[in-house]
């Protein structure tokens, strides 16, 4: 399927980037959303759910590094891992990489989503759906954890925006689902958008994440693919030591995990927390 046509993401409503389609690659309605692949010189592989960007093979190590690794590093002692989401593959892959996690479980709503990723994004998940701690379930992340008894000791939820389906995954009813799912000192992150852009969004999920856990932030990182400048993350535990972490502590959990990374590290970790004033202020104002 060869063709050369420029596509235009339709998340916001007065502009948005583009990209051009050096060839489309898959394009198909699942039964919970529409999906489109298409190869970009630059990018590479490059892939749309519902006119929104989800992924490229270009820069998915940023995101996903940063979704796992922030929150696996403050605590320190993962053994439990519920993934919601995340049918590409690429938090997977993160977490998998952490040997002494013990069990994980990935809630993915769309098995169509994983098996189009083994194909057109192998390098996200790099075989790790073969990984045998992996128990994968394919469910709604909000009915899972309205319904599971099991306990974790981090939840990633690795969502698309707060749009149709989406829209479970942003709620204080997720959250509060989330918390009970969570041990004592569990975590729960999320990607929470491009605040520059998606302000209400942050707004709410500041709000939601308030009523349930004891300390709430957000961390960020710079993510070419995602239009309007820093990508944000949610963060909610009931441990308030773990944003405390002293550098020469996360080193050596990094030094001992025996991991290289190419974005994420000790420095990145302490300062990704550090929001720029602008969003401070407007954080502070609601």
């Amino acid at each position: 399927m060869n063709c050369k046509k420029i596509w235009h993401e339709k998340l916001y409503c007065h502009f948005g980037q583009h990209f051009l389609i050096d060839e489309l690659l898959y394009k198909k309605k699942t039964n919970y959303q529409e999906i489109m692949i298409f190869k970009n010189s630059f990018f590479g592989n490059i892939m749309v759910i519902d006119d929104v960007v989800q992924t490229t093979e270009k820069d998915e190590f940023i995101y996903h590094e940063m979704l796992t690794h922030i929150p696996v590093f403050s605590h320190g002692l993962i053994k439990n891992v519920l993934i919601i989401g995340g049918g590409d593959g690429g938090i997977l892959r993160e977490v998998c990489r952490h040997k002494t996690i013990e069990n994980i479980t990935m809630v993915e709503i769309d098995h169509e989503i994983i098996d189009i990723c083994k194909k057109f994004f192998p390098n996200h998940s790099k075989n790790s759906y073969k990984d045998s701690r992996l128990k994968l379930i394919i469910d709604d992340g909000l009915n899972f954890t309205n319904k599971t008894k099991e306990k974790f000791d981090l939840i990633i939820s690795d969502s698309t925006d707060p749009i149709k389906y989406g829209k479970n995954l942003f709620s204080s009813k997720f959250y509060l689902n989330c918390k009970n799912c969570l041990d004592k000192n569990g975590i729960f992150v999320a990607q929470n958008g491009v605040f520059f852009l998606q302000k209400k969004e942050t707004f709410l999920t500041l709000k939601n994440l308030k009523k349930h856990f004891h300390d709430t932030s957000f961390y960020h990182a710079t993510i070419p693919t995602y239009y309007g400048g820093i990508m944000m993350f949610a963060w909610g535990t009931n441990n308030i030591e773990y944003r405390k972490n002293t550098l020469k502590n996360l080193q050596s959990r990094i030094k001992n995990a025996k991991l290289a990374f190419n974005y994420y590290n000790a420095k990145i970790h302490i300062s990704s927390f550090y929001l720029p004033e602008y969003i401070i202020n407007e954080l502070d104002k609601n």
